[in-house]
């Protein structure tokens, strides 16, 4: 067994290799050497680091040493035993550190205890962490709630509710603090009917970063909040009618879109969109009933609604939908030529290959196509075309335009499907190479990779990464301060707007719009 006697006076990779053997043996022979060099380093700073790493290996296997170092004298070791206790969950440990965070008064120490006992996890700990979650530190009091609400603690439930109920409150909704964040959480993972509840109510909460965590624990929640989404459907305004549609498709259980086909035979989805909202989320939920509720969709005028219903037709392709928009398309009528359109602009590949049967509808779609302006789109369905082949595909082949990329770029960035088609489509129109994301994370992977755009186009509630996060990330960017930026939302209250100017947004498009309006926007701004 390696041995520390005379370990100061060995030459460093002498030092070395033992203490790499006693991190490796756990040796327990060697813990009162460590201990006394960790009390009285050597000097090199490796080495001394290497010490704490063979003292942590050895503390692992001792847990009765790593309780009675919870009280030592020397501070860098009592720090050792409070992490290892947490690192390695001692049970034993948890009455200690109790006692230790109930006087402790630096907030570091505090922090390192309280740390320790959430990993441990153990019930006895519940009354230190209530205690501490009206800490002036911010990360104390995070790391509180997080660890009450992994204990289950139905007595904080109600301080949760009042964190986020405080977090909407004048001068403190423009910032989505991190206890805000963490009591969010901790209210999910009860997943009762008062906590869904409660955040099905806060669903439309006054900072779009807080809409976004909402929003995630929901979908994570999953199919127990479907009735209270449905009543928020029902009785809520227009910006919580959309949030919970929004909710229910990225949920994708069958009923909520039967309660969604319910709501729209039932009236309540007059608002374009809120009638846009439905449509995205039948379309990523599937069902039967939800299918010929778009497909009864077709009928929309709008260019944006009826990319939706695309977008959702083109997911769920049957023979019955197909003889239906077939029928439709061959008309070759105002209301043919806007579904050609959206078929084209959707990138619907598969409705394109099925309807392309019957001439008359195909005809409708290769006019479309030909007035495409984006090369990334034309090259798809050329594809397409290729692949089904025969005279009339190569004559159509012949018709199409020869495109390349736009001499500008712009960016846009928006979770809905039929919305980034919408953005690409008018931007290619415009002359410009887009390059487009799902949320804002995907949006800012371009701006990191280093590319220029001339414009940025962004939603204002994404997963993953909100509108306003993307603002603010981008303009904190070097090079970024005064690109032009444009929130596209659906968002009503002057303050939402307040808020996105402060983050550094030029100008605002709200939904629904005529792609006319959005190009005039860019036009405005940038010529």
């Amino acid at each position: 067994m390696p041995t520390l006697d005379d370990f100061r006076s060995k030459e460093f990779l002498d030092q070395i290799t033992i203490l790499n053997e006693i991190s490796g043996s756990k040796d327990p022979e060697a813990l009162a050497g460590l201990v006394d060099l960790l009390k009285n380093p050597v000097g090199d700073t490796s080495i001394d680091y290497m010490v704490v790493n063979a003292l942590n290996a050895v503390l692992s296997s001792n847990e009765a040493k790593v309780v009675e170092g919870l009280t030592d004298s020397h501070d860098g070791f009592r720090i050792l035993c409070i992490r290892v206790a947490g690192e390695y969950a001692f049970k034993s440990a948890a009455a200690p550190l109790v006692d230790i965070a109930e006087s402790e008064t630096d907030p570091d120490r505090l922090m390192e205890v309280l740390t320790s006992l959430a990993r441990i996890g153990d019930p006895s700990a519940m009354t230190v962490f209530r205690a501490q979650l009206a800490h002036e530190d911010p990360f104390i009091k995070s790391s509180c709630i997080e660890a009450l609400g992994k204990l289950g603690d139905t007595e904080s439930i109600s301080s949760f509710k009042d964190l986020v109920i405080e977090s909407e409150a004048p001068g403190r909704y423009e910032v989505c603090d991190i206890t805000t964040w963490k009591a969010i959480e901790a209210l999910a993972s009860f997943a009762n009917d008062d906590t869904i509840a409660f955040l099905v109510e806060k669903l439309h909460h006054k900072n779009p970063t807080v809409r976004r965590i909402i929003t995630d624990a929901l979908i994570t929640i999953g199919s127990p909040c479907i009735p209270l989404l449905f009543e928020a459907f029902e009785t809520g305004d227009k910006d919580n009618k959309i949030l919970s549609a929004n909710v229910l498709g990225f949920v994708g259980d069958r009923s909520g879109a039967d309660g969604l086909v319910a709501a729209f035979d039932k009236g309540l989805a007059e608002d374009p969109n809120v009638r846009y909202a439905v449509y995205e989320a039948l379309g990523r939920i599937g069902t039967m009933k939800g299918i010929i509720c778009l497909v009864d969709g077709l009928h929309e005028e709008d260019e944006l609604i009826l990319m939706a219903v695309i977008g959702g037709l083109e997911k769920h392709v049957n023979p019955g939908m197909i003889a239906s928009l077939t029928s439709q398309v061959a008309k070759a009528d105002d209301q043919a030529e806007r579904l050609a359109k959206a078929v084209i602009a959707s990138r619907a590949t598969r409705i394109f290959d099925a309807l392309y049967e019957s001439e008359g509808a195909g005809d409708m779609l290769v006019d479309a196509l030909s007035g495409s302006k984006d090369p990334e789109i034309v090259e798809d369905f050329r594809s397409i075309l290729t692949e089904i082949g025969g005279d009339r595909a190569q004559a159509d082949i012949a018709r199409l335009p020869q495109l390349s990329a736009g001499t500008r770029k712009a960016l846009a960035a928006d979770d809905s499907r039929s919305m980034c088609a919408m953005h690409r489509a008018i931007l290619t129109d415009l002359g410009f190479e887009p390059s487009i994301g799902g949320n804002g994370e995907e949006a800012y992977d371009f701006v990191e990779r280093g590319e220029d755009f001339d414009i940025i186009i962004t939603d204002m509630n994404m997963p993953v990464m909100d509108g306003m996060e993307l603002v603010s990330k981008v303009r904190n960017t070097p090079g970024y301060e005064d690109i032009p930026i444009i929130m596209v939302t659906t968002e009503s209250e002057a303050s939402q707007q307040d808020m996105a100017e402060k983050a550094g947004v030029t100008a605002f498009v709200t939904k629904p719009f005529k792609p006319d309006t959005l190009k005039a926007k860019i036009q405005e701004l940038i010529g």
